[in-house]
């Protein structure tokens, strides 16, 4: 089983001048890998593979000055990023979609970087919990979540959020078998996300929808404001990151609500059963769109959530079960049952 756990980094001001050093040259890299990627495929008419522009990184070492300062695991795993992002474009296309070229990546879109393999653990010093990374620092961490004594960390990939906040996200792999699900469950529910309350279920709840008319209409005042200031001034950065904030705190409050109302259903019940509709059509309606739309809001991350605890505990898919109008997937674990698509 691999999942991941997202903690938050408590950086000193040197620490975090010294994330923000390497992540500039993990971008700087990334746009030459892409330049050298554009080049090869001028020269030969094919493009490069991925142990091609990995084998240059010796040779980039010995005349870009800063770049052995990065551990060896971490300008591998740019590359990395590169090529899954040409496979990625690779896909739209195949699917029918429009699609351009690669990019390079100004300072504001390349936020984060990953440490794979070695390179990186987690300690203790002082008392305190710290995620130790080659060739960079010892940095505060805080483990609001224990990690299982018997997970392997596989990676950790280091973001920074437009408010400067500083997370780690580590990858887990768990050597664990899935539990079989029940044959004859009990307790089942099913589940209606709704436009005027958040959902209905089967026993009669009505749970109703988040109220967060004072966060947007605080996140309105603050754009206001930012509007108003010279871009590019100190006053707009300091603005900005109040935007940020309050951005930040609408998606948190949000995904709190999800957390609890999935853990909720899935502690409670044996089988859930969710409705999956077919909102892109709907959209296509003339009438009641904009309702529409707000179904879809609350119906996919809601889905969305349920599905990661299904694979966080290594669900088996059950389902699913067709009829006319609607297709329910259900999965199942240990007494509790979950939805996915």
């Amino acid at each position: 089983m691999y999942y991941a756990s997202k903690y938050r980094l408590k950086p000193s001001d040197a620490h975090r001048d010294e994330l923000d050093r390497h992540r500039d040259m993990c971008r700087q890299l990334y746009n030459h890998t892409l330049y050298r990627l554009n080049e090869y495929q001028d020269e030969h008419g094919e493009l490069p593979s991925m142990t091609t522009l990995r084998s240059e990184l010796p040779d980039l070492k010995k005349w870009w000055d800063g770049l052995s300062d990065v551990y060896s695991k971490v300008l591998q795993t740019v590359v990395e990023r590169l090529f899954d992002n040409l496979n990625g474009l690779s896909k739209l296309k195949e699917n029918g979609y429009g699609v351009g070229q690669l990019k390079w990546k100004p300072p504001r879109e390349f936020r984060s970087f990953t440490d794979s393999q070695s390179g990186f653990k987690l300690d203790k010093k002082g008392g305190q919990a710290v995620l130790s990374l080659s060739k960079l620092a010892d940095i505060p961490i805080r483990l609001h979540r224990a990690i299982p004594d018997d997970a392997t960390l596989k990676q950790v990939t280091l973001k920074k959020e437009p408010t400067g906040e500083w997370f780690a996200t580590f990858g887990v792999q768990m050597d664990r078998e899935p539990p079989e699900p029940p044959e004859n469950p009990e307790k089942c529910v099913g589940i209606d996300v709704g436009i005027l309350k958040y959902a209905h279920d089967t026993d009669g709840t009505a749970v109703g929808s988040l109220d967060l008319s004072d966060e947007r209409e605080r996140l309105e005042r603050e754009q206001r404001k930012l509007s108003r200031k010279q871009h590019g001034s100190n006053n707009y950065e300091k603005q900005r990151r109040r935007v940020a904030e309050c951005h930040a705190d609408l998606r948190r409050k949000r995904r709190d609500f999800l957390h609890k109302l999935s853990a909720y259903y899935a502690r409670e019940y044996d089988l859930v059963a969710v409705e999956d509709l077919n909102v892109k059509k709907m959209m296509e309606s003339r009438s009641n769109s904009r309702n529409t739309a707000s179904c879809r809001v609350a119906n996919v991350p809601f889905v969305a959530r349920i599905q990661v605890r299904a694979r966080r505990h290594a669900l088996r898919r059950r389902g699913p079960e067709r009829d006319d109008q609607r297709v329910r997937v259900v999965w199942c674990f240990d007494g509790e049952a979950v939805v996915g698509p």
